[in-house]
């Protein structure tokens, strides 16, 4: 059905992406080695003294399956299909060499995350979908030379139902989310066509936690002749025959 992150509320059907980042003394840093990723069910009906969160292993992804993305960030897909997977909750354990192993001593390190798998999201109404959402990130003042993750929010701009609440907040959880920085006009000396001012265009927000998305911004990728100064950002997300574009709003990163 989709690829989503472990946060975005993944259904059966769809394709999980798992990552894992690593960090060694503050800095992204690989591990000597990936050995594999064992995904466990939590199943109620097997809590037993023995095991008692009722872990019964689903899959094992082998170390040629686990995605190297960039310095620091390991990545495997799971295809959540029935009857393998269910609606539940999920472990998956990344067994790992942080250093090289010289010796006969084991040295593999169990990392454990979780996930889960929702139920499909249905919903019925007389009328299309006529509400919207507000976006907002932060920081909004970034010095230049940085190197930061802009955390952007959704919020469902709806009544105060409860119910209605919830669903829009799903559909952001479950919804591509993308965002666009241009040079404002503000600045001096930047190109007169819109489309030279591009910083970001239109790139895809993929690390998401339900209703918030983070897009890692490089200031020193913009170049130093043009990195200073106001720029505007806005955010595009799709949903069934609707895209939202949210107002612009303003970064400055300055010297």
């Amino acid at each position: 059905m989709a690829i989503k992150e472990r946060f975005q509320n993944p259904v059966i059907n769809d394709t999980i992406n798992l990552r894992l980042f690593s960090y060694n003394s503050n800095n992204r840093a690989n591990f000597n080695s990936a050995v594999k990723v064992e995904i466990f069910f939590l199943d109620p009906t097997e809590i037993t003294d023995a095991n008692p969160r009722g872990k019964r292993l689903i899959e094992t992804v082998l170390a040629a399956n686990i995605t190297l993305v960039e310095t620091g960030q390991y990545q495997i897909g799971v295809n959540v299909l029935d009857p393998t997977y269910t609606e539940g909750k999920y472990l998956d354990v990344w067994h790992v060499d942080f250093e090289p192993n010289d010796t006969l001593e084991t040295t593999t390190a169990e990392i454990e995350n979780v996930f889960e798998i929702f139920p499909d999201l249905w919903y019925t109404t007389p009328l299309p979908i006529i509400y919207d959402f507000n976006f907002a990130f932060r920081p909004n003042k970034i010095r230049t030379g940085s190197k930061r993750f802009l955390v952007i929010d959704i919020i469902p701009n709806v009544p105060s139902s409860v119910d209605l609440n919830r669903y829009f907040e799903n559909l952001a959880i479950v919804s591509p989310l993308r965002i666009s920085i241009e040079q404002s006009d503000c600045n001096e000396c930047i190109p007169a066509e819109k489309d030279l001012r591009l910083v970001v265009d239109c790139a895809a927000v993929e690390i998401r936690d339900k209703c918030k998305g983070y897009y890692f911004l490089d200031t020193t990728e913009i170049g130093l002749d043009l990195a200073i100064g106001l720029y505007n950002v806005w955010f595009t997300m799709e949903f069934g025959e609707s895209t939202y574009i949210s107002d612009t709003q303003q970064l400055q990163i300055f010297e």
